[in-house]
């Protein structure tokens, strides 16, 4: 099949190492950001904060939640041009999606006069909220709508990318306090562009499942 968006994905991969010294241009950076902005999300929820690790001083922060564990990918946290903390609330309320619900007034979206009749959506987090108040299952499902548009943004533009789920929630959680504010990062994102002798995953062939073992059709 020819066509821009499958061979954005055919090229895509995980890279493994690193060329430190690429770092990404602030105008691409400015696409990526505005794209995961505009990532979906169940009941326009975004229930999300994506905190941008690019100061030498916050990568030592990051490098540093890998005291513990997941020590494979802490060379990503100095030599990746960026590192993206993708953070989930782990209790939405109400009072999170009247913001949603007024930013939709503010854009036109929603009639002024119609304010009430618009938190009929958030019945869906209510079923996923459980008795102590606790969303995060489903809030952190929403994030990752926005790390797979993020992905696919990278791609079309080039950028490589390492998804990581294996990082120290905890120390995260300890070294950007301030930053999360509440929020829970269990995922986080190393994009920049791969060392062409150390990455060994950038010269192997693609592999997927075949359509017939995946898709079904009726």
């Amino acid at each position: 099949m020819t066509h821009p968006i499958i061979t954005d994905l055919e090229n895509r991969y995980t890279a493994k190492r690193y060329d430190a010294s690429k770092r990404v241009p602030q105008a691409e950076l400015d696409v990526i950001y505005e794209a995961m902005r505009l990532s979906a999300s169940s009941i326009n929820s975004q229930p999300w904060k994506f905190i941008v690790i690019e100061s030498d001083a916050a990568k030592q922060r990051m490098h540093d939640t890998f005291a513990n564990k997941f020590q494979f990918n802490q060379p990503h946290m100095k030599s990746a041009s960026h590192i993206i903390l993708f953070a989930h609330n782990p209790h939405y309320t109400r009072d999170d999606y009247a913001k949603v619900v007024d930013k939709g007034i503010e854009d036109g979206r929603t009639k002024p006069e119609e304010r009430e009749q618009a938190f009929g959506g958030f019945a869906f987090a209510e079923i996923n909220t459980d008795e102590t108040g606790n969303t995060a299952t489903w809030t952190k499902s929403q994030t990752y709508l926005a790390l797979g548009n993020t992905l696919h943004v990278l791609a079309r533009l080039g950028i490589d990318s390492t998804t990581m789920e294996g990082v120290d929630s905890e120390l995260i959680g300890e070294n950007f306090k301030d930053e999360l504010d509440g929020y829970v990062c269990e995922v986080a994102l190393a994009i920049g562009y791969h060392h062409a002798d150390e990455d060994y995953n950038a010269a192997l062939p693609k592999s997927r499942l075949s359509a017939e073992a995946v898709m079904t059709v009726i």
